[in-house]
């Protein structure tokens, strides 16, 4: 049973062994081919420059492909020794991650190279999103002091209203000192209050022209047409957007509500009462005092307000940089995992029918033992083989005494006798050799046929 399994497993590796180099030989064409298409995309020059490479080396790593994996495929199986079968192992190892260095990853390009430049077309739009986005918060972050400023503007104007109709400060209605300077107080945080409001329509065009290119940066990404066009253009769009993002991030008000604070405390001058009854005028000191407290209050909280908003980072530019398509296969590899196994098991899968044969070979040499080597001897080694045997017998025979040879001659004498009398022998005794002799002019033991 098991030679008969052994002699069957021979037979299928003899059929198969010219499937097996057709398919060594498509795998390494359409590896070359790949390679072609994802070379094109690195070298520069003339269309006639360009295709020249690309041909020579599409054609050198087919051809080294097809090399490699045939001299493993004859080699391998047959080597029996566990450091041999080690040896072309690491050989194996060795020439597949070359393999990978010089194809594989421009087999990917050709598969995923177009669909790689989208993805990165598409994470730079939305970091260019959240770069806006950013910007435009920063932008706004002094709009959240404007409440606290109108507050105080409105505090200081309902003071002196209040104290030149009824002098709820002073006890004295009627437009003075105090009345002056709330209405002063009350002015410079309207005008502060003007400042901001201005910039927040300022803020909103250039966030909406942003929007726009984004807009027009997301068409190019999933319109229909060639990537590499269609990547100038949004670079162009990208270019015009890091500008906005600039002019974004100086129209912030923050620095200006941070030296109106400081200018609001330290520019504040008391004035000097001005009645004309001294208990008036005291009142009235004590009534500027006050409102220079609340003054320098309000100063530090707005530049404490301020410098948080400045002590947010600040948004940098981003700079568009195009990829070819190689690089951007390697730099978003694990968004196209199924294109970089399909280019990789292109050119490695040679190795899982070497791994198959030397399965098979295993099989058969257990099956056989120690007779594989003589199934597999040819004619001309069983004849010399023979001949060998031949020479061993007769070495062995090399001291025949004499004695002997004169029986044979008395034999012979007899047979002749016995041939005069008419009677039937045999034919002549030969020496013992397992090679047949013919003798065309001897008689024979057997009749001959009638003619016809």
């Amino acid at each position: 049973m098991g030679a008969s399994q052994s002699y069957t497993l021979r037979g299928q590796v003899t059929r198969l062994d010219a499937t097996t180099r057709i398919t060594l030989s498509v795998l390494a064409l359409a590896s070359g081919v790949y390679t072609y298409l994802g070379v094109r995309e690195l070298l520069d020059g003339d269309e006639t420059t360009v295709f020249l490479g690309a041909i020579v080396y599409s054609s050198a790593v087919s051809v080294a492909i097809y090399a490699f994996w045939s001299y493993l495929m004859r080699f391998m199986p047959h080597v029996r020794q566990p450091g041999g079968r080690r040896m072309l192992y690491l050989a194996m190892a060795i020439g597949s991650a070359m393999i990978i260095a010089m194809s594989s990853w421009l087999n990917a390009a050709a598969l995923a190279g177009s669909a790689a430049l989208e993805q990165h077309l598409s994470v730079t739009t939305e970091e260019y999103q959240q770069k806006l986005n950013e910007a435009h918060e920063n932008a706004l972050a002094a709009q959240s002091l404007l409440p606290d400023i109108q507050l105080a503007s409105q505090r200081f104007a309902g003071l002196s209203e209040q104290e030149a109709r009824s002098g709820v400060l002073t006890g004295t209605s009627g437009s003075g000192t105090v009345v002056q300077l709330l209405r002063q107080m009350s002015s410079q945080l309207s005008g502060l209050q003007g400042e901001i409001e201005g910039s927040r329509e300022q803020v909103k065009v250039l966030f909406e022209q942003g929007g726009e290119h984004l807009s027009a940066m997301r068409k190019l990404v999933s319109s229909q047409g060639p990537v590499a066009e269609r990547a100038n253009a949004y670079g162009e769009e990208a270019v015009a957007l890091s500008g906005l993002l600039t002019s974004l991030e100086q129209t912030s008000v923050a620095p200006a509500v941070r030296r109106a604070a400081e200018d609001l405390g330290r520019s504040f001058i008391a004035p000097i009462a001005d009645a004309g009854d001294a208990d008036l005028r005291e009142r009235q000191s004590r009534v500027v005092g006050t409102i220079e407290a609340a003054v320098q209050a309000q100063s530090l909280a707005l530049a404490t307000a301020a410098d948080e908003i400045l002590a947010r980072p600040k948004v940098e530019p981003l700079r568009f940089t195009p990829l070819s398509a190689p690089e951007a296969v390697i730099r978003y590899a694990r968004d196209f995992l199924p294109s970089w196994a399909g280019a990789i098991s292109i050119d490695l899968l040679p190795a899982v029918l070497i791994f198959v044969l030397c399965i098979v070979q295993d099989v058969i040499r257990r099956e056989e033992g120690e007779e594989l080597e003589l199934g597999d001897m040819s004619a001309g080694e069983m004849m010399r083989a023979l001949r060998i045997q031949k020479k061993l017998h007769a070495a062995e025979r090399g001291d025949v005494d004499v004695g002997n040879r004169e029986a044979d001659y008395r034999d012979a004498g007899d047979r002749e006798a016995a041939v005069h009398h008419g009677e039937i022998v045999g034919p002549p005794r030969e020496a013992d050799d397992i090679i047949q002799r013919n003798h065309p002019a001897s008689a024979t033991p057997f009749p001959k046929t009638a003619a016809r």
